[in-house]
């Protein structure tokens, strides 16, 4: 259920992700491990410290046109309306 709660806002368990754990403060380097009970996305930080992050606070690591890294806002994706799998990871 956790898995595909995480589809419905287009990121995986293991997704390469920064947060900020208030609007306004610095960038911290992360990945998606679940979602918590309150509706925020279970991370895990460099360190390995559980952290519960509102979806707002978090950016999302993709490909840019060029094949280089841009960090996408996860309200952005979730407000796409088709997430295509191209490669069947799903």
């Amino acid at each position: 259920m956790v898995d595909s709660w995480l589809r419905s806002l287009g990121i995986r368990p293991g997704a390469e992700i920064r947060f900020r754990r208030e609007p306004g403060g610095r960038w911290v380097p992360g990945k998606v491990m679940g979602r918590e009970s309150d509706g925020s996305v279970d991370l895990r930080d460099a360190r390995g410290r559980s952290r519960a992050i509102p979806v707002e606070l978090i950016e999302v690591a993709e490909r840019g046109p060029r094949g280089g890294r841009v960090w996408t806002p996860l309200l952005e994706i979730v407000a796409r309306t088709e997430q295509l799998d191209l490669f069947g990871d799903a």
